[in-house]
């Protein structure tokens, strides 16, 4: 996000209750923005939009009117190509509404078991943020990462798809 589109040291609530995220956030947001953590009073949003922006909006709008304050919200998630664009919006949630990021991961090589060769494997990590203002305007910013689905899990840290999403330019 540009300086332009956030006055610098703009009060922003942000939406999300991880903390691995609201950390990366953070860091690539720096002074264009004073974050403010989520508040617990605020109840968790349903996430029923069918795109990421659908989603993030969903959770900007829901803090923004529950604080008064903007508020910045992401939905993202890994889309691979042989599967049709999943586990797409449900990355999150791919193995279950309680299952963990080890669980989901499980699932997708699982399901990519028997897929041979760089095109089978081809996916996109996708992130939309929304900052909604009280004012009723917003920022909409998309990124996305090409790469592949690893055959296992690598490497260490990270969460969610990371161990086994290997972006394009790391081969």
């Amino acid at each position: 996000m540009s300086r332009e589109s956030a006055a610098s040291g703009e009060a922003v609530v942000l939406a999300s209750a991880n903390p691995k995220k609201a950390a990366e956030i953070a860091a690539i947001v720096g002074d264009a923005m004073h974050l403010i953590p989520r508040p617990d009073s605020v109840p968790e949003v349903v996430e029923d939009a069918d795109t990421f922006e659908g989603n993030a909006r969903l959770k900007a709008q829901a803090l923004m009117i529950a604080t008064g304050l903007a508020a910045l919200a992401d939905d993202s998630g890994l889309e691979v190509e042989a599967l049709g664009g999943a586990p797409g919006v449900h990355s999150a949630r791919y193995a279950g509404e309680h299952e963990t990021d080890g669980d989901n991961v499980e699932l997708l090589l699982s399901e990519m078991r028997d897929l041979e060769g760089t095109v089978a494997r081809r996916a996109r990590f996708c992130c939309v943020l929304v900052l909604a203002r009280p004012d009723g305007s917003e920022v909409v910013v998309r990124g996305e990462v090409a790469g592949s689905i690893a055959t296992a899990p690598r490497g260490e840290g990270g969460f969610g798809y990371d161990p086994v999403f290997v972006p394009a330019e790391c081969g």
